[in-house]
């Protein structure tokens, strides 16, 4: 008889082996299972063995970020809009930090590669508006602002989530984001105003 597998076991699974890491604990095959009342077996039927636990990890992550990005409301100013979703990036490596760690370990390949592209795609998606919208440059690239963009959050909130930086630091975010995007073109006070409606990781984190 073919058992049905059980959503939160795998779940719990994912954030126990999360949990572990963020103290610094040994992921084993029976370090991940002591407490939980799974035997290790459970690591076999739900991700085939330790190197399936951890790209489910890395999936998760990307997962959980493409809900959070997901989640935005997109406005008619779509310089607010590439903020906000910075602020979103932001604010689900807060949430996590766990899987936003494992995230970014090339070691393990992610069970969909494609996953990892979302939230990149939802940068370029804003920037091609903005350039639609007159606020940037017809000669602008817009994967490699989005990418630049990325740059910024990732940059930042690895320092705050897994670094030496105070949660205060984020607000730098927003005057980096306003360099940037007014040598895309923007107003200066145009710009300044969208992005910071936009970039909020600390009220959204």
């Amino acid at each position: 008889m073919v058992r049905t597998k059980n959503p939160a076991v795998r779940t719990q699974l994912i954030e126990r082996a999360a949990q572990m890491l963020r103290v610094r604990e040994p992921v084993t095959l029976r370090s991940v299972v002591a407490g939980t009342g799974l035997s290790t077996m459970a690591v076999y039927t739900y991700f085939g063995g330790m190197d399936g636990l951890w790209r489910a990890m890395r999936q998760e992550g990307f997962t959980r970020l493409a809900a959070k990005l997901d989640a935005v409301s997109l406005t008619e100013d779509p310089v607010q809009d590439l903020a906000a979703l910075g602020s979103a990036y932001v604010a689900n490596a807060l949430a996590d930090p766990d899987l936003y760690r494992v995230m970014f370990d090339a070691g393990f390949e992610l069970e969909n590669p494609a996953a990892a592209d979302e939230s990149l795609h939802s940068l370029v998606s804003a920037v091609e508006r903005a350039k639609g919208a007159g606020r940037f440059r017809a000669d602008v690239d817009p994967l490699a602002v989005a990418t630049q963009s990325w740059a910024v959050g990732h940059g930042l909130v690895s320092l705050v989530a897994t670094g030496p930086l105070p949660p205060q630091a984020l607000d730098h975010g927003a005057s980096i984001l306003t360099a940037l995007f007014t040598s895309c073109g923007d107003g200066p006070e145009t710009c300044r105003r969208s992005v910071g409606l936009g970039w909020r990781p600390t009220a959204t984190g």
